[in-house]
């Protein structure tokens, strides 16, 4: 389960085609190291899985599990003494799988030792493998960025590979395995098509329609599909970076006066003690974070400074982290003393409303939570979640005791339905950004068909730049465009040259 940033992962340039092959392995890789690596967890375990990939695998299958002819029948399980041939030593009993190329996770020969978990017996094994000739440690992420320099996998179905391997909740899960699956790859795929289509119509345009070989209506055809796929992609870009937030988790901020019980619904969500509860205001200095799974979406959860003007250098500089954390969050949870409310329903919305203004920079998503709410009588505390839910000019109202826990169950579910429209439904509908750089190049290809209808009736030329600037950017996300491939698209289409 290794995995490299695609950012170290493409050395080549962004216009790439994949490596041609031979023999069924890409050029390039038959003539590089053969790999191993522990492909399993670290630490103790019942079985540990050590992966071997590269022209040398078949030779290390051989000495490593006796074998003196034949290999075994690809992708079986064979059970074998695992020795090591140099010290003629029994290290282990387990199964061996042979992959041979191209079928295999990196494209190559590849083999996998199924042995026990325990420490002594991976590290024999792996000094083992060392001792065969034209053999190495993989670096980080090799055997992936081999897979991907065979054609294995995308840009983007390798990132999903790295999200489902991180997934610490359902959803992430969900959208990780969508994105690996190659969905998202597959639409940036056509949607690259689609452009090299119209890139070779238009270069075919300028450089052979003076000999009447190119039919007319071509760049009409041409600007029909730029059209198209610019508002395809800018209703792609829409999606409220709802893919990114579940990514990387949904940046909730508890917030409001000082002792109104913010640490006290921190550690209560949390079910442990993460901050210090204390009747004396101003207890809380710094912002506390902590990570929640909330029904099956990741949430940062933060605890932050209670808001007021104070002459202690510490706690002002407190008030401003809590300010500066509110801006940025998705979603703020106000909280208030409900003790501190007045007894009149509508006094009570006017306090709550200049309060929320207080709080808030600006009109972001919130949640007002009326906290100490066991500290009122049964006929007022019920009168003020009547009337308040009346109110429409105030966000949802959730009344809650973190000391007898009254009221948090129906919080919790108007929490997670925030958090969830927040994020989206990882299954539903078209597949979503995940990565802020696809929203970067996607953004910059957006801008370059805009130069091309920009300059297509004043200069063709720049305007077919443009349309080659949107295929270099959406090449940037998928690790694959080549400029081989425009001239086949010309040569297909319109025969020149017949």
């Amino acid at each position: 389960a290794h995995f490299l940033p695609c950012s170290v992962i493409c050395r080549r340039p962004p216009l790439c085609k994949p490596l041609s092959t031979c023999d069924g392995v890409p050029a390039g890789l038959a003539d590089a190291d053969t790999i191993f690596a522990l492909s399993s967890g670290h630490g103790r375990c019942g079985v540990a899985v050590v992966r071997v990939s590269g022209p040398e695998s078949a030779t290390a299958l051989r000495r490593m599990a006796g074998l003196t002819h034949s290999l075994p029948p690809p992708r079986t399980a064979l059970l074998r003494s695992i020795t090591d041939a140099q010290a003629k030593e029994v290290l282990d009993r387990g199964l061996v799988l042979w992959f041979p190329a191209p079928h295999s996770f990196t494209g190559e020969d590849s083999v996998e030792f199924h042995i026990h978990g325990g420490p002594a017996v991976i590290t024999a094994v792996l000094q083992a493998l060392g001792s065969v000739p034209g053999m190495r440690p993989a670096e980080a992420g090799e055997f992936t960025r081999r897979a991907f320099q065979a054609g294995k996998l995308g840009l983007t179905e390798v990132e999903g590979l790295g999200d489902l391997i991180h997934a610490e909740t359902e959803a992430q899960r969900r959208q990780a395995l969508r994105q690996m699956s190659g969905e998202l790859g597959r639409l940036y795929q056509d949607w690259s098509h689609k452009l090299k289509r119209c890139l070779a119509h238009v270069e075919a345009f300028i450089d052979f329609s003076e000999d009447e070989l190119i039919e007319d209506g071509v760049l009409n055809q041409v600007d029909r599909s730029v059209c198209n796929l610019q508002a395809e992609m800018e209703r792609h870009l829409k999606d409220e970076r709802k893919g990114e937030r579940l990514r990387s988790g949904v940046q909730v901020v508890i917030a409001g006066a000082t002792n109104a019980g913010k640490s006290s619904l921190l550690n209560t969500l949390c079910q442990r003690p993460a901050a210090i509860v204390s009747p004396i205001a101003g207890t809380t200095r710094d912002v506390v974070e902590t990570a929640l799974d909330i029904g099956g979406f990741p949430v940062l959860l933060s605890d932050t400074a209670g808001l007021r003007d104070s002459s202690d250098l510490v706690e002002r500089e407190g008030v401003r982290r809590a300010r500066e954390r509110v801006e940025q969050a998705d979603l703020t949870l106000v909280v208030v003393d409900s003790a501190h409310l007045p007894t009149d329903a509508q006094q009570a919305a006017a306090f709550l409303q200049g309060h929320l203004r207080s709080v808030l920079a600006t009109e972001e998503q919130c949640l007002l939570v009326l906290n100490k709410t066991d500290l009122l009588p049964d006929d007022q505390r019920q009168k003020l979640d009547r009337e308040l839910r009346q109110v429409s000019e105030l966000p949802p109202v959730c009344l809650i005791s973190c000391h007898t826990d009254e009221g948090l169950q129906d919080f919790l579910t108007v929490l997670h339905s925030n958090v969830k429209t927040l994020c989206g439904d990882p299954l539903s509908g078209a597949p979503t950004l995940t990565q802020a750089r696809h929203r970067a190049h996607l953004q910059q290809c957006v801008a370059a068909l805009a130069q091309y209808q920009r300059y297509r009736d004043t200069d063709l030329a720049l305007a077919a730049e443009g349309v080659r600037l949107a295929l270099t950017s959406l090449g940037r996300i998928t690790g694959r465009v080549g400029a081989e491939e425009i001239l086949d698209i010309i040569f297909k289409d319109f025969c020149i040259g017949k």
